[in-house]
């Protein structure tokens, strides 16, 4: 028998571009990524947007009434809208109609609801959004987590978020013997706060965290660390920095390319190398963040997810399904809590 194609729902109605960029986004995926996609939301929205694109790809709607706004509180929306799109998707996952849920609509009602619906996967104490970076090295990702989900860390769920770290590199990235580091700033096991301090000891006594040592700022995009842990607030801190410095680099260098005829002749040369630079640097090539430590697979993409994003997001939720991401960490708690009990 063939192998099943993954099914993933994704909220339709989220997003600064929602619905036409999100359904443009996932008609692409079911098409080059072989994924059954279920598209949740107003019927009669999507089915509008799925009019305009000349394709024969059918694609499964769930009718949802209404989505979170940016501006509500994330809990009491969810409550006062139990038939929002991000709480159907979910609750599709939850009854194993669907096996990950992609969301480009409010990323702490995203978190909620995955947490309201799914649960946290037995062993860990808080999840953590994962985003995965370029580095100085091509070819060589770094997973940087927390980056939001927690604003203040106990050492414990730092620790925790090192050993997901870990196995996503591991299985997902397929990094064979991942470098893991703690975000601090300074090299030396005493310096950083008191949790800092703790978490260092922490690491270096789990046998489960190939634990190297701090990481300094300048050394997350480096190369030399695979993994790096810190809270979500230096985190979504650290991610926006890097994401402006793309930005920035990118529009400096359209900036200084020559002008004229001599410029046009020039970039024409130079074009499969600037499309490669982009790629490298454009977070719409991963296109989201993977919540790890729910029960079910979930990436947050961005508010101004276009499709091309929408495309990543879902490449990375198949990637997370595919490689058994939530198998994987059940087993490794379970056999750290096996040795405990023994």
């Amino acid at each position: 028998m063939a192998p099943t194609r993954a099914r993933i729902a994704i909220d339709a109605m989220g997003g600064d571009y929602a619905p036409g960029e999100i359904v443009a986004g996932a008609l692409r995926a079911q098409e080059e990524l072989d994924v059954q996609m279920v598209l949740v939301g107003d019927p009669d929205q999507i089915q509008s947007c799925l009019q305009q694109h000349s394709t024969s790809s059918q694609l499964e709607i769930v009718a949802a009434e209404g989505t979170i706004e940016m501006d509500e509180e994330p809990m009491t929306a969810l409550r006062r809208k139990p038939k929002a799109s991000i709480n159907v998707a979910m609750d599709l996952v939850k009854k194993h109609q669907a096996e990950a849920v992609v969301s480009a609509g409010h990323s702490g009602a995203a978190m909620a609801a995955a947490l309201l619906r799914l649960g946290r996967l037995p062993g860990i104490d808080r999840p953590a959004i994962a985003v995965v970076l370029p580095t100085l090295i091509a070819g060589k990702p770094v997973m940087l987590l927390d980056v939001g989900a927690n604003v203040d860390c106990r050492p414990k769920f730092l620790e925790q978020f090192a050993v997901m770290g870990t196995l996503y590199s591991q299985y997902v990235l397929g990094t064979s013997e991942p470098k893991v580091g703690l975000l601090n700033i300074g090299e030396e096991d005493c310096k950083g706060n008191e949790v800092a301090v703790r978490t260092h000891q922490l690491l270096t006594e789990n046998p489960q965290v190939p634990f190297i040592g701090n990481a300094e700022g300048r050394d997350v995009l480096s190369g030399q660390f695979d993994v790096v842990v810190c809270d979500g607030f230096v985190g979504n801190v650290l991610l926006k920095f890097a994401e402006a410095v793309g930005q920035v680099a990118l529009q400096i260098l359209k900036e200084e390319l020559p002008q004229g005829l001599r410029g046009r002749v020039g970039t024409a040369i130079l074009r499969p190398n600037l499309k490669r630079v982009k790629q490298r640097m454009d977070q719409a090539e991963s296109g989201g963040a993977l919540l790890l430590g729910v029960d079910g697979v979930c990436i947050i993409s961005h508010g101004s997810a276009q499709a091309p994003a929408v495309f990543g997001a879902i490449r990375l939720a198949k990637e997370a399904i595919d490689n058994q991401v939530l198998n994987r960490i059940r087993a490794k708690y379970q056999k750290a809590n096996a040795r405990t009990e023994e």
